[in-house]
Order: structure tokens, then C-alpha cells, then sequence
């Protein structure tokens, strides 16, 4: 039985969000903040690790003590409770507040090859 994308995907995801977490937990928030990036950029064809990595970026942006991201993510996070499941989701938006929600961006090459992987159940 092929498995769903959102269990496919989870290792990939999990991998980018423990690098975030070694890297805030080293005093370096703008690389943990890269890493919230880059997991949202593998996961965000699942409605379960779109809106997890918003909420993730949230809490970073209140230990920022970054109002602007703060309230960018609570918006973001609704929308990806609402719009993941209906496919509109910009590919390779990094989902931060200092983009569009709706720019699609370039995949960059290693996380492109995450994304196969998981479509294709591995």
C-alpha cells in the first residue's frame, strides 16, 4: 500500500526542523529560521506539516520578538489550514511574512529531490 504523501514526506521534514532546532538551540535564529524555511518548502503539500511549520515559525517569531512575522504567520497559518487541501499552494514559497503568500519560488535542487522522493512513497 502506497503511503500517503504526508507519512512519506515526515522524515524529510522532521530532518529540516531538528536542524532548525540544533541551530536556535547554538544562538544562530536567522539559520533556524533557513531551516523552518526549507521545511516548509518540502512540506507544504500536506496540510498537517504546512500549518505545523507556520505554527513552528510563529513561536520562532515570538523568541524574536518579531511582531511583523508574528502576525505574518498567524495569517499564513490560516491560510494553509484552508487552502492546502485544495492545492493552492505556490510552490517553493519559503513562507515567510518577508514574501508573498501567493509567489511561487525555485525549489532548490535538494529539496525538489526530498519532494519526488516523497510523492513517490519512499
Amino acid at each position: 500500500m502506497k503511503r500517503t504523501f504526508t507519512r512519506a514526506v515526515a522524515p524529510f521534514v522532521r530532518a529540516e526542523l531538528d536542524q532548525a532546532r540544533e541551530a536556535e538551540n547554538a544562538g544562530d535564529p536567522a539559520q533556524a529560521f533557513r531551516y523552518l524555511e526549507r521545511a516548509h518548502v518540502v512540506g507544504q503539500a500536506s496540510t498537517y506539516w504546512h500549518v505545523k511549520v507556520h505554527g513552528l515559525m510563529f513561536l520562532w517569531a515570538l523568541r524574536q520578538h518579531a511582531p511583523g512575522e508574528a502576525v505574518g504567520q498567524v495569517i499564513r497559518t490560516v491560510g494553509a489550514a484552508t487552502k492546502t487541501a485544495l492545492g493552492l499552494v505556490p510552490e517553493g514559497n519559503t513562507g515567510g511574512a518577508n514574501v508573498s503568500p501567493f509567489r511561487r519560488m525555485p525549489v532548490e535542487p535538494e529539496l525538489a529531490a526530498m519532494i519526488r522522493k516523497a510523492r513517490a512513497g519512499h
